[in-house]
């Protein structure tokens, strides 16, 4: 049992990563293009809500593993 919350919790911090990574770059982007073209309000909005849910994404990861290791530890005190 603790082998696979080990591998879960893995799992989740390498996939905290990756959204945070992804986030990073959607973010980068989108100001990029808000500087090249001028500010339009569809392009930031559009930026901005893409932006926002990799955000909520990395939240949820990160409560997911936070969970994962309050648990392993809770069981490393029973035994």
């Amino acid at each position: 049992m603790s082998t696979f919350l080990t591998i879960l919790l893995v799992a989740a911090m390498i996939a905290v990563v990756v959204v945070l990574v992804r986030g990073l770059v959607v973010f980068l982007l989108g100001a990029s293009q808000n500087i090249r073209d001028g500010s339009s309000n569809e392009s930031v909005l559009a930026s901005s809500v893409k932006s926002n849910k990799m955000m909520q994404y990395r939240v949820m990861f990160q409560a997911i593993a936070i969970f994962l290791v309050v648990l392993l530890m809770w069981l490393a005190g029973k035994s």
